[in-house]
C-alpha cells in the first residue's frame, strides 16, 4: 500500500473536489483518481462515491479515512524522529489557537523556532470546536485554548495564564477616566464583540448574565482586529483579555479599563493529543510550554492604559 494513495484519499475528503485535491497534492487529476482507484482495488472496497463529480465517501471510505489520517501522521512523525536523531528536528508544527490567544503565541513560538530552526510553524485561528476536530483527525499537532471552560476531550494540558478582561473604549468615552468598570457599565456601552460561536463570547455572555444585565452588541465579528479597528475609529467599545493591553500598547485613541475583579477568571493553556507517541513537534512544544512563564511577559496589570 502506497502512502501517496492514502494522501490522495485524505486530500479528496478535505477538499471535496477532485481537481482541488489534485492541486494540493501537486499532481494531475487523472493521477489522483488513478491512485485512489488503486487503493480501492488493493483493499477490495469501494471508498469513493462517484457521479459527474465527487459525491462523498462511502461508509467504508469513512472508516479507511480515519486509518489513513493516523498512518500518515505516524509516517510524518517517524520522519521527524529520524531527522532529530540525525541532528535536528525538521518538518512542520501545526497549532490551532482561539483568536483571543493570538497576541501571546510569540512567547511560545519564538523560543521554539530558536531551538528548532528546521521546523516550519503553521498557526491557524480557530474556534475551540475546530481545535478539537483538528487534534482528533491529526490535522493539528497542538492547540491553545481554554482549559476549564468547555474543555477539550482526550488531551494533555499545560496551563499558561489566567485570563483577565478589560473594556476597551475610545479616549473620549465617559468611562475613560475610571480606574475600573463593572459588567453593568460595559453592558450599557455601544459594544462590538466576537461572534457567539467563539468560546470567549460565550464566557462574556455568562458574565453579563451573572451580573444581571443583557448587552445588545451593535457589531459581531470573528476577527479580533476588526474589533480593534472599530474601537480605534471612536464609535465602539469592546471586551478583550489582558494580553491585548500588552499587544496593542499605548494608543492615544483608546483606553483599556480593567473589569472589576471577580472569581471567574479562566485558564488558557496548551493542549496536545493524549496519545503515544506524540509527534516530535508536539512533544517539544509541550516540553517548552512547561518552562515558559507567560504572566510576567504578558503584563497582566490592572491599571488603565492610555
Amino acid at each position: 500500500m502506497l502512502l501517496r494513495n492514502l494522501r490522495y484519499l485524505v486530500a479528496l475528503a478535505r477538499e471535496g473536489h477532485f481537481a482541488r485535491a489534485a492541486q494540493t497534492c501537486d499532481v494531475t487529476q487523472p493521477t489522483l483518481s488513478a491512485g485512489i482507484k488503486q487503493l480501492e482495488e488493493e483493499m477490495g472496497l469501494l471508498l469513493v462515491r462517484r457521479g459527474q463529480r465527487f459525491e462523498g465517501l462511502t461508509s467504508e471510505g469513512e472508516r479507511v479515512l480515519g486509518w489513513a489520517r493516523r498512518i500518515l501522521a505516524d509516517a510524518e512523525s517517524l520522519e521527524q524522529e529520524a531527522s532529530e536523531l540525525r541532528g535536528g528536528l525538521v518538518g512542520r508544527l501545526r497549532i490551532g489557537a482561539i483568536p483571543v490567544t493570538l497576541p501571546m503565541l510569540a512567547h511560545l513560538t519564538e523560543p521554539f523556532t530558536t531551538r528548532h530552526p528546521g521546523v516550519t510553524l503553521t498557526i491557524l485561528s480557530l474556534t475551540s470546536a475546530e481545535i478539537q476536530r483538528g487534534l482528533d483527525d491529526f490535522s493539528l499537532d497542538a492547540g491553545v485554548t481554554y482549559l476549564d471552560n468547555e474543555p477539550l476531550a482526550h488531551v494533555r494540558t499545560v496551563p499558561l495564564y489566567r485570563e483577565q478582561f478589560y473594556l476597551f473604549v475610545p479616549a473620549g468615552n465617559a468611562l475613560a477616566g475610571r480606574a475600573s468598570v463593572t459588567w453593568g457599565d460595559a453592558a450599557a456601552e455601544r459594544l462590538c464583540l466576537l461572534t457567539p460561536d467563539m468560546q470567549n463570547r460565550r464566557i462574556i455572555n455568562a458574565r453579563f448574565q451573572q451580573a444581571g444585565v443583557t448587552p445588545a452588541p451593535v457589531l459581531e465579528t470573528n476577527s479580533v482586529l476588526t474589533l480593534w479597528g472599530h474601537v480605534r475609529a471612536g464609535e465602539f467599545c469592546s471586551l478583550l483579555p489582558h494580553p491585548f493591553v500588552h499587544f496593542f500598547g499605548p494608543v492615544a485613541e483608546v483606553v483599556a479599563i480593567p473589569l472589576e475583579h471577580d472569581a471567574h477568571d479562566f485558564t488558557i493553556g496548551l493542549v496536545v493529543p493524549d496519545r503515544d507517541p506524540l509527534t516530535p513537534g508536539a512533544r517539544e512544544i509541550l516540553r517548552l510550554s512547561e518552562s515558559v512563564r507567560l504572566p510576567a511577559a504578558l503584563g497582566g496589570g490592572r491599571a488603565a492604559v492610555r
